[in-house]
């Protein structure tokens, strides 16, 4: 138990400036969305306590659009707002606004209607009423709400990442994807600390005295607006340039961990889902991406890739991992995917990549199409001598590649296939191919390498460039500690890549990933 404690503040330690970075801006979120909220769901609140026949209008808007799962409503902004702070903050805005409407509506309310009749006595207007009576006295719950929508807000800011909004998001899902404990609580515990220092503020401001509930009301905006500011702070200190990359690239020795190492890359970055994040750099949203070298969207989006001058990225090629129990059970299951290798160079699979990502098309006809152009196609037997279970992981190539292996056991023998598509990163396919969940799944040998096997660096460094001798030792590794089986070779090579607007870096004069390195540290 120590040791992994250990374990957990030194990877903690080793992080810290982007820690630092990632809950400054976190902050910076959750307050910034908050301060619109307040804003808006205050006076909404007030006005529909003086309306009321609106209120289970306005009450029911509210209510139904924190119903709307978090992750849906974040993708639904992207078509209107793009990627990044903007509709990450509308959408945690949307979400605060029941409990501050639905709270401001309920303390003016209960406020003693013998103090408001008093208050008119005295002469006051309208709004001295509102301001020196009602308000005050509605405070603590309008307070409360702001509670609320504050907690709810932290949380679910940390979604905000999928989007390349930042916050201490980027830590959790780079942890899920490489299934990597320390990454996922270097971002869950500093969030749910937030939570719990915010709201505990909260409660106190809570409670002040009558007397000072007046300068409360003044306060709390110039507190929101200063906490709001936390999210301008790690932009005005990076670079000028701005990366997106993956969760799984952020904490590879073959992604960015390595690129700072051997590199010295010093970028400006934000974790993006590699849905969203081609597009990104097209509509100049992000100046560098993480990629794959046979992606279709290199076309679609005109980026150029930047020459791996150092060879940090090693063969990614690509072939099947299957359960050894299988094969022996079932030889059959070998000698039938075995009839893809060599049928796929670079340019193929780019192709096949650019008609899912790009024209639309799915991947199951895109499969079916190709096969048939190789007479590879046979109708399914519609078999039941056993189920072969097939996952996948969450993007393209892999969908695509999953249906080619679908289509060729169903046609070519008595088979039944199940497929589990979009089960996320390495560490997620890899795990349950070990736990008998699945019994093959398409793989990569460089991810198999480093993400899997993580061998020594020097064992790395001498067979790196080679792609036989990659494969060879992939292969031979899984056996002997997995009783995993590599098949042949597909004949693409996936690789990792750093790519650019072909524009911007012919502008920049940058080819290479060394000249990325350089341009960023001069300032350009």
């Amino acid at each position: 138990m120590d040791e992994r404690q250990q374990s957990l503040w030194s990877f903690m330690w080793q992080q810290h400036d982007k820690l630092l970075d990632q809950t400054l801006a976190h902050i910076g979120l959750t307050f910034t969305s908050l301060l619109l909220s307040v804003i808006i769901g205050i006076p909404l609140g007030i006005w529909i306590a003086r309306k009321r026949q609106w209120s289970s209008w306005v009450l029911g808007i509210a209510g139904v659009l924190q119903t709307i799962p978090s992750i849906a409503l974040l993708g639904f902004m992207i078509p209107l707002l793009g990627i990044g702070a903007k509709p990450a903050i509308v959408a945690l805005m949307l979400y605060a606004f029941l409990p501050i409407i639905r709270n401001t509506f309920t303390g003016i309310i209960q406020v003693n209607s013998s103090v408001v009749d008093a208050a008119k006595g005295m002469g006051m207007s309208p709004s001295q009423i509102l301001f020196k009576v009602e308000l005050p006295l509605a405070l603590p719950v309008i307070l409360a709400g702001i509670r609320t929508a504050t907690v709810i807000n932290v949380g679910v800011a940390t979604l905000a990442a999928y989007i390349a909004a930042g916050g201490l998001g980027e830590f959790i899902f780079g942890g899920i994807a490489l299934n990597n404990s320390n990454m996922i609580l270097a971002g869950a515990i500093p969030a749910a600390l937030l939570a719990i220092v915010f709201d505990f503020a909260l409660s106190k401001v809570q409670n002040i005295q009558f007397k000072k509930r007046r300068s409360g009301i003044v306060a709390i905006p110039l507190i929101l607006i200063l906490f709001s500011s936390f999210y301008l702070l790690p932009s005005a200190l990076g670079s000028s340039m701005l990366a997106g990359f993956t969760p799984e690239f952020m904490g590879r020795s073959d992604g960015y961990l390595g690129l700072k190492d051997k590199y010295g890359l010093k970028i400006r970055t934000v974790v993006i889902s590699d849905a969203v994040m081609y597009k990104a750099a097209f509509e100049k949203q992000l100046d560098v991406i993480s990629g794959y070298s046979t992606d279709g969207r290199l076309k679609a989006f005109n980026l150029v890739v930047l020459k791996d001058d150092k060879t940090i990225f090693p063969p990614y090629y690509a072939a099947p991992v299957v359960r050894h129990e299988v094969l022996m059970k079932y030889p059959e299951v070998a000698a039938t995917l075995n009839r893809l290798s060599g049928l796929i160079n670079d340019s193929i699979m780019t192709e096949l990549n650019y008609r899912v990502d790009y024209l639309k098309q799915t991947p199951e006809v895109v499969a079916t199409n190709f096969l048939a152009s190789k007479n590879l196609l046979q109708p399914s037997r519609n078999g039941n001598k056993a189920t072969i279970r097939m996952g996948s992981k969450i993007f393209g190539e892999q969908y695509i590649l999953l249906h080619m292996y679908s289509l060729l056991l169903k046609g070519y023998t008595d088979f039944n296939v199940e497929t589990k598509t979009g089960l996320g990163g390495t560490k997620i396919c890899f795990d349950a191919l070990l736990n008998n969940q699945i019994d093959l799944y398409p793989e990569y040998t460089g991810t198999g390498l480093l993400v899997i096997l993580n061998p020594k660096k020097e064992e790395v460094d001498k067979i790196i460039g080679s792609k036989e001798q990659v494969y060879d030792f992939v292969k031979n590794e899984f056996k002997k500690r997995y009783q995993l089986d590599w098949l042949q070779p597909i004949g693409f090579n996936n690789a990792y890549a750093l790519m650019m607007r072909k524009t911007q870096a012919e502008e920049k004069h940058i080819t290479t990933i060394s000249d990325l390195a350089r341009v960023i540290d001069e300032g350009k």
